[in-house]
Parts: C-alpha cells; sequence; structure tokens
C-alpha cells in the first residue's frame, strides 16, 4: 500500500524584525474611512493583548519576491529529502498573492509561482508540472492534501510542496490589522513509500470545508481605508470578528470529526501545528476542541499538556499566511523550538483556517524508521 511520507522540510524567515513599536507614527482609519481618536499607543497595546504579537518578519530587499523565498525553502526541503530534484513529479506552490510589483505593488502571477519556483530551482524535468494552489491561508495543507492523492494513485513518486507569501507589500498601512501579517516561506518533499508492513504512517487522515457564501466576503482585497491612500488597490481587508465567530463555530467540530475518522483520541496527538493567524483564537479554537471530549478534565489540570500539545510561533514571526504551519513544523523537526520535539512514531494534527472561508486538517504519524 502507498504511503505519502514527508521525506524533507525548509524553511524560509526573512531577517528584518518589524517590532510594534514600527507603528507608533501610523495613522490608522476605521472602516468609514475615519481617522481613529485614539492614541496608537492604546491601539498597539490592545493589539498585541488580543493576537499576542510582538514582532513580524518582513523582506527587506525590494528584488526579493515571494517566488525567490519560495524557492529558497524548496532547496532547504530537497537538501533535507536527499531527493535529486529531477525526480520531482509535481510542485505545488501556495500562495494569494503572487509576486508584488515593488512599484506598482500589484500582484503578478503570470506565469504561475510554481511555474517560477521550477525555474529558480532550474529543474529540467519535462514530466515536473508546476501547479499554484491558491486556496487561502489554508493552501499548504490543501496542497499536501493534493499530494497525496496523487501518489496514492500512483501518478507521482515524489511531490514538493512549497508555501510563501511576502504580505508585508499588500497590507493598507493605514488599518491596524496591517500589524498582523508577515513574510515567509515553507516547504516540504511528500513521498510515496510502498510499506505494506505498516500501513498506518505518513498522511493518516485529512478533510477540508469550504463555506463561500456570505463568508466569501471576510476577508477580501480593496482600497485603503485612508481615502487619500492611492499606492495601491491590492490591500488585505479582514472582518476579524466575523472570521473569529466563524472559526470557533467550524474548526473545533471538524477536527474533532478527522480524529473520530482516524480513529483516534486527543490523546493520540504528540502536537497541534495550528495555523498561526491570531493567539486568542487559536487557544479558543484549542480550548473548544478538548471540551468536545466527554472527559476533558486532565487537558485543563494538567497545564504542561495543554502549553506542550500547541506550540506557537506568532508572538515572533506574525501571521505569514500559508507559510506558518510548514514553517512551524520544520522548526520543530530541526529542533529550533525547543523544548517542542517530534519523535518518529509521534502523531500530529496539522490545521488551518484561511479566505474563503476555507478550513482543513490533517493528521499525519512519522514513520519508526524515518
Amino acid at each position: 500500500m502507498i504511503r505519502s511520507v514527508i521525506t524533507g522540510t525548509g524553511h524560509y524567515l526573512p531577517k528584518k524584525i518589524v517590532k510594534s513599536n514600527h507603528f507608533l507614527k501610523h495613522t490608522f482609519y476605521d472602516q468609514k474611512g475615519l481617522k481613529i481618536n485614539k492614541s496608537n499607543e492604546d491601539i498597539i497595546k490592545k493589539f498585541q493583548k488580543i493576537t499576542e504579537i510582538e514582532e513580524r518578519r518582513y523582506i527587506n530587499n525590494n528584488n526579493l519576491f515571494n517566488s525567490d523565498i519560495a524557492t529558497i525553502a524548496a532547496k532547504k526541503a530537497l537538501i533535507n529529502s536527499k531527493i535529486d530534484k529531477e525526480k520531482i513529479d509535481y510542485i505545488i506552490s501556495a500562495h494569494n498573492y503572487g509576486d508584488i510589483n515593488p512599484i506598482s505593488f500589484q500582484s503578478d502571477l503570470m506565469p504561475s509561482i510554481a511555474a517560477r519556483v521550477k525555474n529558480k530551482l532550474q529543474i529540467k524535468n519535462r514530466k515536473c508540472r508546476p501547479y499554484d494552489m491558491i486556496f487561502g491561508c489554508t493552501g499548504w495543507i490543501e496542497g499536501m492534501i493534493l499530494a497525496d492523492q496523487l501518489l496514492r494513485s500512483r501518478y507521482a513518486n515524489n511531490i514538493l510542496i512549497t508555501s510563501s507569501e511576502t504580505l508585508s507589500k499588500v497590507i493598507d498601512p493605514h488599518d491596524r490589522n496591517a500589524m498582523i501579517f508577515s513574510d515567509g516561506a515553507g516547504a516540504a518533499v511528500l513521498s510515496a513509500i510502498d510499506d505494506i508492513k505498516d500501513e498506518n504512517n505518513g498522511i493518516i487522515y485529512y478533510d477540508s470545508q469550504c463555506n463561500n457564501n456570505e463568508e466569501l466576503h471576510y476577508l477580501t482585497n480593496g482600497p485603503s481605508l485612508n481615502p487619500s491612500y492611492k499606492k495601491s488597490l491590492v490591500n488585505i481587508k479582514m472582518n476579524g470578528r466575523r472570521i473569529y465567530e466563524y472559526a470557533l463555530t467550524e474548526v473545533p467540530n471538524m477536527l474533532k470529526n478527522i480524529l473520530d475518522h482516524a480513529d483516534l483520541h486527543i490523546k493520540d496527538i504528540k502536537k497541534i501545528l495550528i495555523h498561526q493567524a491570531n493567539a486568542k483564537m487559536d487557544y479558543a479554537i484549542l480550548k473548544r476542541l478538548l471540551k468536545l471530549y466527554n472527559d476533558s478534565s486532565f487537558f485543563f489540570k494538567n497545564k504542561y499538556f495543554y502549553s506542550n500539545l500547541m506550540p506557537m510561533t506568532i508572538q515572533k514571526f506574525g501571521n505569514s499566511s500559508v507559510a506558518t504551519v510548514p514553517t512551524l513544523l520544520d522548526l520543530i523537526l530541526q529542533g529550533k523550538m525547543p523544548p517542542h520535539e517530534i519523535h518518529p512514531g509521534d502523531t500530529i494534527l496539522m490545521a488551518s483556517l484561511g479566505a474563503g472561508m476555507n478550513i482543513n486538517g490533517m493528521i499525519y504519524r512519522f514513520p519508526l524508521n524515518q
């Protein structure tokens, strides 16, 4: 039986650290286009209390594009996998905005990011097919889901899944939500392993849910909140309250259903790697997930279990969209997030929420012989 196994991971974090005091000189506007009558100190303090974001990472080079940082992460994943790049059958690149023109600040999606990554990796194999995955912040996990299906169908042996975003180039400097977003990239190589001895390795189970009715407008693009700011029409617009309510209603139930279908209990999960969008929201999702189990007293009494189950990076890295989950995974696997560790035989749950609204989750077990 074919199992889809992660054979390599990599990530890229920009070196430029942007602290919250960076926004002290900004002029913030509300949804009606009126200046907010509060001090920036109060705005930043409230924002940080909710999200816990103290720092975020920005690319500090107009000549470095989304496809460039995806390529950097991809190279690391390929080296880690020890797989020849010419043996990659597909490249699936998750992102939302493509390469951003540094002058016009408009999004460039032709050719595709995956095709650009293939070009920058100098892969000559004409049978290596580049696909872009536009699925909101859930894109990397959805890319992994698509890759698993291609591998199980025996239509591919090795697939490179990248995730990258340069959100610092598409934020409205007059919107408080600008303080959430950051830049970064992650990547993984997923390979088909024919292992009839243990069919419970690699990707175990997954599911996706897409609510695209009124939820479609919770995350959109648009002009600046400041009517006189005309620099770009590609600005992230976010209805934070609606997203928060949607996440708490839908995500815990879907993750519980994924675990149930895999015949697993939350106690079987070593780590939950959740999309790092908002610390308050992520904590609330975990709390509601644990409450879905009849006997959850163990979790709430054991504070170590609670804090150790869900590693967080948003405090220092901000929200880099599709890149948050694979970056977190690679950091742990490379021993760069102590005390968090993942060992052979461990089972993890990965989950994300993104524009659409789309949510997904995946259970993965690391092979004992890896």
